[in-house]
């Protein structure tokens, strides 16, 4: 990671959104030691609110690299630029989540990221959960923790979102950091690498305490109804 990533990485953290998020939500971190500080390291967590990865960053105690939808890089106007400007500087990484060979880019940039010793982040629903349940995981985190052979942790949210899908009040927001899954299993085909992801996701749920829907979650946008509306 650049240094100047690192440097922005550090004032984001310590000096404006970090301090924020903990007056905001009182973030209680269990299970820290099962995040190592150095060494590649996948951090995989359910998906509930746009602050979910900001308070993943917060409980790691390094910087972390996530998977960003195209969509933050490529908005027109000031907003655009500054937001595209905020991403790149923090190192993240634009994916296209129409899947194809533009997804499989940003996979492989996840491992070079792995092979220099950082830590990946990454959200295997693919996108937030528009009622609060989770849903089926994508196959990612896992095989890029099989191609590098860097641990893959679960992390269990909870508290940055409410049932319906829309923004939270002030609530107590808990970050669980589960031991690193055994991915040690001989030959791995397709149908393994599946059932792989359905234990990560099941292991996240049974933290979180999410009802688990077994199918991917819809892309939600500014025009569709919300899951319960009347």
């Amino acid at each position: 990671m650049h240094v100047r990533t690192r440097l922005a990485y550090a004032l984001c953290r310590y000096v404006l959104i970090g301090p924020a998020l903990v007056l905001w939500a009182r973030p209680r971190i269990v299970g820290r030691e099962h995040l190592p500080t150095r060494g590649p390291v996948i951090v995989a967590a359910n998906h509930l609110s746009v602050l979910d990865s900001f308070y993943l960053a917060l409980a790691a105690r390094r910087p972390v690299t996530f998977l960003a939808k195209r969509e933050y890089f490529e908005r027109p106007g000031p907003v655009g630029r500054l937001q595209r400007w905020f991403f790149l500087t923090l190192g993240q990484i634009p994916v296209d989540r129409r899947g194809g060979t533009e997804a499989s880019s940003a996979l492989r940039r996840a491992v070079e990221i792995l092979n220099d010793g950082g830590a990946w982040g990454i959200h295997p629903e693919g996108t937030r959960s528009p009622d609060g349940r989770m849903y089926r995981g994508r196959t990612g985190a896992v095989r890029v923790a099989l191609i590098t052979g860097a641990p893959l942790v679960p992390v269990a949210i909870s508290g940055t979102g409410r049932a319906d899908g829309r923004s939270p009040g002030r609530r107590r927001v808990t970050i669980d950091i589960l031991p690193a899954l055994d991915l040690r299993s001989g030959y791995v085909d397709e149908d393994r690498i599946r059932v792989l992801t359905d234990e990560l996701m099941a292991t996240i749920c049974e933290r979180s305490g999410q009802s688990y829907i077994d199918e991917y979650a819809r892309r939600w946008t500014s025009g569709d109804e919300r899951p319960g509306a009347a």
